[in-house]
């Protein structure tokens, strides 16, 4: 079993087929037993994702609808769901003006440090962080993250 913190660009690769797709769903595949942490602004990430490719015909109406819905349940059940606390909040505030990140990556990255940091501090595991940006993941490398795009999975 491993610990993955998945951020929105590389969870939407799990409800809809684009490269790394393969590779994300056989991570969050449950019988893996992996344990997935992401952000609360994930929810809302991912719907809009799916939407806008129902809008932009890469899916039908009905397609992201039944994708929408399972999204969903999954973000109910399957995922541990960092919340916003004040503390990171901060954080990504810091992030932003340190490593100039728009606003909900700077949130994704510092939610992913605080779950690493707890994750060391108790001695579980340690955290890997998913992301298909690349310059998310240089940033989160240097934030001393162990890092893998999905994009060079497949």
């Amino acid at each position: 079993m491993s610990v993955y913190y998945f951020d929105s660009s590389a969870l939407v690769k799990r409800y809809c087929y684009e490269t790394g797709s393969f590779w994300i769903r056989h991570l969050a595949a449950p019988e893996q037993g992996n344990g997935i942490f992401t952000a609360h602004i994930t929810g809302i990430e991912v719907v809009a994702a799916i939407a806008r490719k129902a809008r932009m015909r890469e899916m039908s109406e009905s397609d992201a609808t039944t994708t929408i819905r399972a999204f969903r349940h999954h973000f109910q059940t399957q995922y541990q769901i960092v919340r916003m606390t004040p503390e990171i909040v901060d954080y990504a505030m810091d992030l932003a003006a340190k490593c100039g990140l728009r606003g909900y990556d700077a949130a994704q990255l510092a939610s992913a440090l605080v779950v690493h940091a707890d994750l060391v501090a108790s001695g579980v595991s340690e955290l890997i962080f998913i992301c298909a940006d690349t310059n998310l993941n240089g940033i989160a490398q240097a934030e001393n993250l162990s890092v893998q795009n999905p994009n060079e999975h497949e």
